[in-house]
């Protein structure tokens, strides 16, 4: 026999569902509240000189290059008022040579960054335009290439990104690419790289010190730099070898894998595309995997290069310091530099959240004294009636007679109920 009554909509009978759990509500009072302002100031203020002189230890030298570019090509160098640190600089219409001066020695490990303005790796599209199982390795586009990285579009399909009928260069001679052909890495974020070539050699110009490893002179002193060591171990997991190369000749990889549209006006390597000795390596490409991490904020630094094995300290003197300018950040109206920076054991330099500890701290001391001071003047008593709207004897007799109160028990009492 079916059961035909309605279906109840109560909730079950369970502490849970009828609101009957434990709970525990503090109860503020004096007490209470002021030891707790003034031990978190105890422990705030501390905390946030600690990272700040943390901070202020890390040696850092920062230079704006954006401009080196729009200078006229010279043999000579000129200079550069109120660019400081750099003094001169010169351009040949490739490369950009900077002399710049390191005020303090810098003690390894040093990191050299390059730093952007204005770009916006956080935009929801950018952040999605990677495939991770072509960035892994796999060999993707076989067939059906149109139901795959589907992410990357519109850096997807060559023949969506080139003009038709492209052609690249294969042992010496012209070939057409495949209709299918697909771009490799795909997406915005490869697309965008940075390709500035720095030096990883840093020339000693002029310089008053007489540390210099085996009794050498300025004149014959380079500083130098390595690419090994600056992504992520995790990061490095995530790129492979494309299974092209094993299994494809070299004018299936230069006809099936084109690179990004950017990258053949960036990389001379890859300028009449790739083929079997050029294809990038991306577990080995330390500064992709770098780019390839997306920056929560329109400003960011990356790293490029750093020292390693322990390295040398970077004494003071003048520096050169040569860069390939082919990176165009007028298009987003940004600027581009380098920072060559040493570190603490909380990273590198960030006044910021030394400072906001020590304000936080501050806030709370000064909350904590006016409390008590207000408490001392006039204290009030834990849990007086007196303080019931309907016990202020001013409020009564304000109101005229027969109205009653809006609200609150009283109203409740006046209206019979």
């Amino acid at each position: 026999m079916s059961d035909d009554r309605p279906k109840s909509k109560r909730p079950a009978n369970t502490a849970f569902k009828q609101q009957r759990l434990k709970a525990w509500q503090p109860i503020l009072t004096p007490k209470t509240v002021l030891p707790a302002f003034f031990i978190v100031g105890l422990i705030f203020v501390p905390l946030g000189i600690g990272l700040y002189i943390a901070s202020e230890k890390v040696n850092e030298v920062m230079f704006d290059y954006t401009e080196c570019k729009a200078q006229t090509p010279s043999a000579t160098f000129s200079r550069t008022p109120g660019r400081a640190p750099i003094e001169e600089w010169r351009w040949d219409g490739q490369t950009c040579f900077i002399h710049f001066r390191i005020s303090e020695i810098l003690v390894p490990p040093v990191f050299l960054y390059y730093r952007l303005t204005n770009f916006y790796q956080n935009h929801r599209r950018y952040v999605k335009s990677f495939d991770a199982n072509q960035l892994k390795g796999d060999q993707i586009g076989v067939q059906n290439l149109d139901k795959q990285l589907t992410n990357c579009d519109p850096l997807r399909e060559a023949a969506k990104v080139y003009a038709a009928n492209l052609t690249v260069i294969v042992n010496g001679g012209p070939q057409e690419i495949k209709k299918d052909a697909q771009v490799y890495p795909c997406g915005l974020i490869a697309n965008s790289m940075f390709s500035d070539e720095i030096s990883t050699n840093l020339s000693c110009i002029k310089s008053d010190f007489t540390g210099f490893p085996d009794g050498q002179t300025c004149a014959n002193v380079k500083y130098a730099f390595s690419e090994s060591g600056i992504a992520w171990p995790s990061d490095k997991e995530k790129y492979g070898v494309t299974q092209w190369k094993d299994r494809a000749d070299d004018v299936t990889i230069a006809t099936t894998l084109v690179p990004p549209p950017l990258w053949r006006e960036a990389f001379p390597q890859w300028k009449d595309g790739y083929n079997f000795s050029n294809l990038p390596n991306l577990h080995e490409w330390e500064r992709f995997q770098v780019w390839m991490r997306t920056a929560a904020l329109p400003t960011f630094r990356k790293l490029y290069a750093r020292t390693t094995g322990g390295g040398s300290a970077l004494p003071p003197g003048l520096w050169e310091i040569s860069i390939r300018d082919t990176f165009d950040v007028a298009k987003f109206s940004g600027t581009k530099s380098i920072v060559i920076s040493t570190v603490s054991i909380l990273g590198g330099k960030n006044p910021f959240l030394g400072a906001a500890y020590m304000a936080v701290g501050v806030i709370c001391w000064v909350l904590g004294i006016v409390f008590l001071i207000r408490h001392m003047i006039k204290p009030r008593k834990l849990g007086d009636h007196t303080y019931l709207s309907w016990n202020q004897p001013q409020q009564n007799q304000a109101r005229a007679p027969g109205v009653p109160e809006v609200g609150g028990e009283r109203s409740s009492l006046i209206g019979g109920r």
